[in-house]
């Protein structure tokens, strides 16, 4: 009887330990983007992309940093518009330059250095005019997404509301109900979006590339070396995601238009319009608070199961990678990690 209480307890002892050898040492601030056969990591003093080029060597290139944080980026509620813009800005150059990057040392790229294939005129014209073609990107990147995520929901759900049933009245609740359903419409095409996304040409290696990014910040955090043995037994799935954000984006815009709506209380379109487009920043700013709280707090089962519907649309937006996407993630991550390890610390 002795023996196996001993026993017992000597395995529950040996389990312990294991569960606490997986247990993550910590949360990082390091993130990244995935780009067209690279990554882009963002760590708290560098960025750096990495890129599988035509030759089949990877290229890496720091990111220039600016070292100024102005006021408001230190502002609970508005550095998260102000730090979403800037992402955006960096992550659309970074992805422009990758498309280029990753062709170099191909032979379609050496035939047109050598002038045996002649180069598009649109290619020319972006060649010559990068930052024109950058700003151009991020207008219509911004442009985009408000017209699809944003107005087209509120179009549908307008139209559905000239339609004469019950519970599109002039009551409040016929509000409330509209703008639900407007939330819900606008989380079901993002659904549809990224779904149809996964079906492009190309995408599908983004998506990996994606993975690859999540697996070795994992790899990262539990404090294992950065071997693409090690990261790939970690998970592809990521709590502080750019889909978990979006995500909370979709869901906080049902909560501050339905406010919104009630507060204000016009039926006008154009009154509906601005608001809708005026209180895009109010919503990013309260998401990005979300975010960095749950996060922080994400061992606990509560928000635990506030991450559940970010992880689980990352079955869409995320793959298992290859071997040599994990050494391009491993790359682009050594090149940020700080030499103090308490700086990174989410």
């Amino acid at each position: 009887m002795k023996n196996y209480a001993q026993e017992t307890y000597r395995m529950s002892k040996e389990k312990k330990q294991k569960q606490e050898i997986k247990k993550p040492l910590k949360k990082t601030t390091i993130g990244g983007q995935a780009l067209i056969e690279g990554i882009m990591m963002v760590g708290p003093e560098r960025t750096s992309m990495a890129v599988r080029k035509g030759d089949g060597t990877i290229y890496i290139e720091e990111i220039k940093q600016s070292d100024r944080v102005t006021f408001f980026e230190m502002v609970p509620f508005v550095r998260g518009c102000i730090r979403f813009y800037k992402m955006l800005v960096k992550g659309t150059d970074a992805l422009m330059k990758s498309a280029d990057i990753s062709e170099e040392g191909s032979p379609e790229k050496e035939a047109q250095k050598n002038g045996e294939v002649k180069m598009s005129a649109l290619d020319e014209f972006a060649e010559k005019h990068y930052n024109f073609m950058l700003i151009l990107s991020v207008i219509l990147g911004i442009g985009i997404s408000v017209g699809l995520f944003l107005l087209l929901p509120w179009l549908v759900v307008d139209l559905l509301g000239r339609i004469p049933v019950a519970f599109f009245d002039s009551g409040l609740w016929s509000k409330v109900i509209s703008y639900i359903l407007e939330g819900i419409l606008r989380i079901f095409i993002f659904f549809i979006y990224l779904r149809l996304a996964s079906k492009i040409d190309g995408i599908g290696r983004v998506w990996r590339y994606h993975g690859a990014e999540h697996k070795t910040i994992a790899c990262y955090e539990a404090g294992e070396p950065l071997t693409v043995e090690n990261i790939k037994k970690q998970t592809r799935f990521h709590p502080r995601c750019g889909t978990a954000f979006m995500f909370i984006v979709m869901a906080i815009s049902i909560l501050v238009y339905t406010a919104a709506g009630i507060i204000i209380g016009s039926d006008r379109g154009l009154v509906n319009f601005l608001i809708r487009i005026i209180f895009i920043p109010i919503i990013c700013g309260i998401s990005f608070e979300i975010l960095k709280f749950v996060g922080k707090n994400d061992d606990k089962p509560f928000f635990r199961g506030l991450s559940k519907p970010g992880l689980w649309l990352q079955k869409f937006t995320t793959a298992e990678p290859d071997d040599s996407m994990i050494e391009v993630a491993i790359a682009a991550m050594q090149a940020v990690i700080p030499e103090n390890a308490e700086d990174d610390i989410w």
